[in-house]
């Protein structure tokens, strides 16, 4: 599983399976399970159908490693419209957004100022995430997260449980009084950066989550989300949170559109703050194929597809 792993996130960095396999509509018919559609109208009809489940939503407008400063403030101009949208609507939403989206490989100081308008654009009870990229986009990230976050409260970032740094990373952060989705980690990267083993993985990740809810227990970060498809461990995490004298309300969950749907409203069901992340754009097969390697069973759903028509 772990070669079938690896050979996903090879194909996602493909140029050539970016470019054609979008063309086939057996990958599309697939894709749909994951995004309710290319548009912001597509993302928005999915929100008001989960804000009837008492589910939230966090937007994503696919992108990355954008290399043109006209294409860079576009995308800044396109998710201050997505925020006027959301207070419009009265969706109970926030929007998530990548650095090298915002122009991060042009300039970092040009990327900040655009993360800026963003999140002076959000309003103030909501929080504009962060997402974390590949490794080597670490530092450069939580730079400009604590530039934002000291000026702004209401700004999140996403950190890695894969990878072997993220505990120091989560300590220095603690003091600024964060706002961290933990996530397991879906990009390729060699084993004297990343843990190799699922289950390696995994305990990593129940402890950085554990001392995540200590931290929002004692006040010292405003949000702590997890961000995991894997329903044995939001068990164990819900547990440990009860254990601690949580309410329902402060245990949050966020998951992928599509994924584990049942998981899903059975947290919204039970009291829990459960929130979908949902992605939409043209620029899908990248994001599409890490999903895939996150799950490679999901091979098979793209493999029915092919055989059902």
């Amino acid at each position: 599983m772990s070669s079938m792993r690896s050979l996903l996130l090879a194909a996602a960095q493909n140029r050539w399976l970016r470019e054609h396999a979008s063309r086939y509509w057996f990958v599309r018919g697939t894709v749909s399970r994951f995004m309710p559609g290319e548009t912001l109208d597509d993302a928005l009809g999915a929100a008001e159908a989960l804000r009837s489940k008492g589910i939230g939503t966090v937007f994503t407008h696919l992108g990355e490693n954008v290399k043109d400063r006209a294409e860079a403030q576009q995308v800044t101009e396109h998710y201050m419209g997505v925020l006027r949208r959301i207070r419009e609507s009265g969706l109970p939403a926030e929007i998530s957004v990548k650095l090298t989206q915002l122009g991060l490989d042009l300039s970092p100081d040009l990327c900040f100022e655009h993360l800026k308008a963003i999140v002076e654009r959000a309003q103030k009870d909501s929080v504009v995430w962060v997402d974390m990229e590949a490794s080597n986009y670490v530092d450069a990230t939580l730079d400009l997260y604590r530039r934002a976050l000291t000026a702004h409260p209401n700004v999140g970032v996403c950190l890695q449980a894969y990878l072997h740094r993220t505990k120091d990373d989560l300590a220095k952060l603690l003091p600024l009084r964060p706002s961290i989705r933990l996530v397991k980690g879906a990009y390729n990267e060699p084993p004297e950066i990343a843990f190799a083993r699922k289950q390696d993985v995994d305990e990593n990740y129940l402890e950085l989550g554990k001392q995540m809810l200590r931290a929002k227990r004692e006040n010292r970060s405003v949000r702590a989300a997890f961000g995991t498809h894997d329903v044995a461990l939001i068990r164990r995490l819900a547990e440990f949170a009860s254990a601690e004298g949580f309410r329902k309300k402060d245990f949050e969950v966020q998951m992928l559109y599509g994924i584990q749907r049942a998981e899903q409203e059975r947290l919204a069901s039970e009291g829990c703050t459960s929130i979908v992340l949902v992605s939409y754009g043209d620029y899908w097969y990248p994001w599409f194929v890490r999903r895939l390697a996150e799950r490679p069973a999901n091979l098979w759903f793209m493999v029915r597809n092919v055989f059902a028509a």
